[in-house]
């Protein structure tokens, strides 16, 4: 059972003082004076033998809120559950020992008891922030670690013991040396410390060598180690200079801890040298360094504070001079009323800490402190795996790459206390896809695929026998994707890497359409018995627009279909003129005229139906030709209409592939297909003298059959505008 994160015994601050309004029996003077020197471990012990003495329920009482606060402050969260449920059963007074237990239940994982404690705890103590964020705790707990980030996290077997083994230190500037904290077996002091229940701990360094396999931990030396407590430590930026926390140890006694620094003398380190900040009643510990050597970071309990224990600060002109001053406390963004430990300070200024005060995944968590946009303190949760629902802290990194080390009491680890490597491993994104013809949804094959990025760089593989193909793509990057294949228009895709903070597999699925066959048009409008584009054509038209930039080699031809009604010469002449519109339109958006035919065809081909349309209309089947004895054979007037709409269709297909665009643009100009020329001072578009003015663009409408070709549809809602599709 992991008991114990050792930041209580490094960092011995004041401890809850409960006043005792019952006569003390010997047995309970005995437990008060080991909890009132911090001497949790062997409280315990001592409350026990005091309930077993005791007659008065009030006292009773009382001694059952101590043993639990005594389980707290050891860390032993299983057992401060089951006590603080005994202090809610007997109706202890202080409403804390509900707050205490939400907050054993929530390290314990139970989040859903916990959030119903913390909602008790509210309804005591209503606004009280720590209720708040545990609520707000036992809600995010779950969803992170549901959703983990994307840092890989290793227990660090080798450094680990038995016991404690925490706040790790790179103590050069390659990274092969490290120092650190455990309470082994082996420590200078020989005692079990009546705190912990463990050994006093002392400072331990281990070395990396070129295979990356790290030596057996050995105490760092006699000048820092001694007969007390030494913890968590940090270095300056040349490796040459260590400052500790040492706590000194009496047994019945309180004493404050101190940070200590010392000097690099040779292979080994000067005496230590106590840094003038803190002093018998107040605590200090937890050093960290910035990264310019100015500023000296500490976790401490100290008048003015916001709560609890807060990070502050030390700050000195120059390295020349020795901290010293009045502590500034690092401000109400960062300190909590609960408590803020081991500060660490990055290379590029982010503030780490470890505070079970901010919302959080149980005991201690591990926050991130930077400046926002504002200039204002943001604080992050680095949330699961970094974090557990158990005491997380102790934080370093390994320069500015996103590795390092941590310590965790987490279920699973080799010891108490563990430390554990973590690394956040390259964005990992893949394109995925297949590519199928579209008509059919058969796989194609032989495919070349082209992947062109933001960045410049190109790939291009061929696809697979399973008409799949793969791709590697980096962050923060745009791309294009095209597909190209003998007798298929070319394939495109888009996708774009950038703004995403995870690994992601793309897929796609790319559409070839085969150019063997006219390819129809969709939505493709006009007014009735006119050939000007209405606005609702140009969407497809700007596609088409695509589709020949994406095709640059293709020559089309523009084929425009009437349905049966009306005279075979004014369907003619009506779709040719449709047909003409549409090329007048891709010329108009920079198509060569010399890739355009425009053709009109009236009546003369009727569509078949496709399975898209028998999906439509019940009354098809897919490949019926929709001929005028088809549709005059249909059953009612409304049916007939359909079948006429899909008659009315403006289509394209490829003439040929192996277009090269000249140096000088010609006009292309058939017998039946006149070709607008083209400024060249203004690329405006010149009608031929042979095409109808404006005022023209309209067939005689008095004509009952040419009335006859408005659009119906049935199943859809009618607009107000008459018009005839396709």
């Amino acid at each position: 059972m992991k008991v114990t994160k050792l930041f209580i015994s490094i960092l011995i601050l004041s401890a809850i003082t409960v006043n005792l309004a019952y006569s003390q029996s010997s047995a309970t003077k005995e437990a008060d004076d080991a909890y009132n020197s911090g001497e949790y471990y062997g409280a315990i012990d001592l409350y026990k033998v005091a309930y077993n003495k005791a007659k008065n329920d009030a006292v009773k009482a009382e001694i059952i809120f101590k043993t639990a606060l005594c389980y707290r402050h050891t860390n032993d969260a299983l057992q401060a559950e089951v006590w603080f449920k005994k202090t809610v059963k007997v109706k202890y007074p202080d409403p804390t020992c509900t707050l205490f237990l939400a907050d054993a239940l929530k390290q314990n994982e139970k989040y859903d008891e916990a959030l119903i404690e913390y909602r008790n705890y509210l309804r005591l103590v209503p606004g009280d922030v720590r209720g708040k964020n545990g609520v707000e705790s036992c809600e995010q707990a779950a969803k992170w670690k549901n959703n983990p980030s994307r840092y890989k996290v290793e227990n660090m077997a080798f450094f680990n013991s038995k016991e404690s083994d925490f706040s790790t230190v790179f103590g050069k500037k390659d990274y092969t040396l490290v120092y650190f904290t455990s309470t082994r077996t082996g420590s200078a002091g020989n005692e079990t410390n009546m705190v912990t229940g463990q050994s006093f701990a002392d400072l331990y360094q281990t070395t990396k060598d070129r295979k990356g396999k790290w030596a057996v931990p050995t105490p760092i030396g006699e000048s820092i180690n001694s007969a007390d407590e030494e913890g968590a430590s940090t270095i300056d930026s040349k490796y040459s200079i260590l400052y500790f926390t040492r706590c000194k140890v009496e047994k019945k006694v309180r004493h404050g801890c101190l940070i200590y620094f010392t000097e690099k003398k040779g292979i080994d380190w000067d005496v230590a040298t106590q840094v003038p900040v803190g002093s018998d009643t107040v605590t200090v510990g937890h050093p960290a360094l910035s990264p310019d050597d100015l500023i000296l970071y500490f976790a401490a309990e100290m008048p003015d504070g916001v709560g609890g224990k807060d990070i502050w600060m030390l700050k000195r002109e120059n390295k020349k001079v020795e901290f010293s001053g009045t502590p500034i406390n690092a401000g109400k963004e960062i300190n909590t009323p609960g408590d803020e430990v081991f500060p660490y300070v990055r290379e590029n200024g982010e503030i780490y800490f470890a505070s079970n005060g901010h919302v959080g995944m149980g005991g201690l968590d591990i926050f991130k402190a930077n400046k926002g946009k504002m200039g204002n303190t943001v604080v992050t949760n680095m949330q699961f795996p970094i974090n557990s629902a158990e005491d997380d802290f102790g934080i370093t990194f390994e320069g500015d790459a996103e590795k390092g080390f941590f310590t965790s009491n987490r279920r699973g680890g080799k010891g108490l206390d563990d430390i554990y490597s973590f690394i956040l491993p390259p964005l990992e994104y893949n394109l995925i896809g297949v590519v199928k013809d579209e008509k059919n949804g058969q796989i194609l094959t032989s495919v070349s695929v082209k992947l062109i990025s933001s960045d410049g760089v190109t790939q291009e593989v061929n696809n697979e026998i399973d008409g799949s193909f793969k791709f590697s793509l980096k962050p923060g990057n745009d791309y294009v994707l095209t597909t190209v294949k003998n007798n298929y228009l070319n394939g495109k895709g888009k996708e774009t890497t950038k703004g995403l903070e995870n690994n992601k597999d793309f897929k796609m699925e790319i559409l070839m359409t085969p150019i063997e066959k006219p390819i129809e048009l969709e939505n493709i409008l006009y007014d009735l018995a006119k050939w000007d584009l209405r606005p609702e054509s140009m969407i497809s038209l700007d596609m088409l627009v695509d589709i020949l930039n994406d095709n640059p080699n293709i020559v089309i031809e523009i084929r425009s279909h009437t349905d049966f009604r009306n005279d075979d010469a004014s369907n003619l002449e009506l779709s040719q003129k449709r047909a003409q519109s549409v090329v007048n339109y891709l010329i108009e958006k920079g198509i060569d005229a010399q890739r355009l035919v425009a053709k009109g065809y009236g009546e003369s081909v009727p569509n078949t139906a496709t399975s898209k349309d028998a999906s439509r209309y019940k009354f098809l089947k897919a490949n019926d030709v929709l001929t005028e004895e088809f549709i005059k054979g249909l059953a009612t007037v409304e049916e007939q209409e359909a079948a006429h709409q899909i008659n009315r269709r403006t289509e394209f297909k490829v003439l040929s592939t192996d277009y090269k665009a000249s140096v000088q643009p010609k006009t292309n100009e058939t017998p039946n297909n006149p070709q607008p020329e083209i400024k060249k001072e203004d690329n405006q578009v010149v009608p031929l003298e042979n095409e109808p003015k404006p005022e023209e663009n309209k067939l005689d409408e008095s004509k009952p059959e040419e009335n006859k070709t408005e659009e119906i549809k049935p199943e859809e809602p009618k607009t107000e505008e008459k018009t005839d599709q396709q």
